[in-house]
């Protein structure tokens, strides 16, 4: 299996789209090291039905984020970005010993290690996210002259 590097690998995660409603974050919660495990959605995700209780929790902007269900409008589900998870658990509803936590209320969400998922995805996470992408400018006077 050949392996992707961190970029290749971003440019493909890039092409999610994120949609509203997604975490809007807490202000003060960093990425500062690559975590020990991330959040991964598990296929029993409904999105809440466009209401999902896990983002609230999620002290990263737009580290979750809904992705609509082309073929089923208007369902959809959450997704978590690799690149920007912490690892903090807070979106999820285990805690120790069998308390339920606030996060999601159908167990949708694994934390798996990060290790695992870098094994699964062929490529290993960087330390910090990376920067976000820079919108292309288009030159407003060079497209008019074009038509």
């Amino acid at each position: 299996m050949s392996r992707m590097t961190a970029l290749e690998e971003q440019d493909v995660f890039d092409m999610v789209e994120k949609h509203w409603p997604m975490s809007e974050g807490d202000g003060k919660a960093t990425r500062k090291k690559k975590p020990r495990i991330l959040a991964i959605t598990t296929d029993c995700c409904t999105g809440c039905a466009g209401s999902p209780a896990c983002i609230e929790y999620c002290p990263i902007e737009a580290c979750m984020f809904w992705v609509p269900d082309e073929d089923h409008a208007p369902f959809g589900r959450i997704e978590v970005d690799p690149y920007l998870c912490i690892g903090c658990q807070k979106c999820i509803s285990k805690g120790p010993d069998g308390a339920f936590l606030d996060g999601c209320p159908w167990d949708a969400i694994e934390m798996i290690p990060t290790e695992d998922w870098e094994m699964m995805h062929g490529i290993a996470l960087p330390d910090s996210p990376p920067p976000p992408p820079v919108p292309q400018v288009t030159d407003v006077a060079t497209s008019v002259e074009a038509t």
